[in-house]
């Protein structure tokens, strides 16, 4: 998640910097676009940090649904929850697959990190309309890291079977992204 938080912070110094991101324009090739974050895809993203943060990404992702499958207010929010437990699940059943495709020792985190499980926390304070409105400012918050790191390590990364996985699956993070703007 650092990395990630690290390539969004300096995407959003550039773009403080006047160097904004217009989705109308022909897209350049060295760039990565996040929701009109601009992301040098010449910023190599480790396979280490790749591995630990997309696994992150989607334990939260599943946690977090969990709640609000029973916590929710929204029918629509419990469907979109119930829809990326089941998205995440199969994603993090592709990045192990992928990890021991290429024989990769870094292996996804067992638990949570803080930073992730204070979003959790955050989530079982609130209740009602609150708490949909918080998981879906989350939601997009996780995604658009996801689809970030995703089309980071797709451009830059350095093992052939998670370039691939992270290529497929960002646009499936995008399509959340697309439902979450729906709700």
């Amino acid at each position: 998640m650092r990395t990630a938080l690290l390539i969004t912070a300096a995407a959003l110094a550039l773009t403080a910097c006047g160097h904004k991101a217009d989705n109308a324009a022909a897209p350049d090739a060295n760039v990565a676009m996040a929701d009109n974050i601009a992301i040098p895809a010449t910023a190599p993203v480790a396979t280490s940090d790749f591995v630990k943060n997309a696994a992150l990404g989607d334990m939260y992702e599943i946690a977090s649904s969990k709640l609000a499958a029973t916590m929710a207010s929204s029918a629509d929010v419990k469907k979109f929850a119930a829809a990326m437990i089941t998205a995440h699940t199969a994603t993090t059943a592709g990045l192990k697959a992928a990890i021991a495709k290429d024989g990769v020792k870094d292996k996804p985190p067992a638990a949570l990190d803080a930073d992730h499980q204070a979003l959790i926390d955050a989530l079982k304070a609130t209740k009602g309309a609150d708490f949909d409105a918080l998981y879906k400012t989350q939601q997009t918050d996780a995604h658009n890291n996801a689809l970030a790191l995703m089309k980071g390590y797709a451009t830059t990364g350095d093992q052939a079977a998670l370039k691939t996985f992270a290529s497929e699956t960002a646009p499936k993070v995008k399509t959340h992204l697309d439902m979450l703007g729906k709700m």
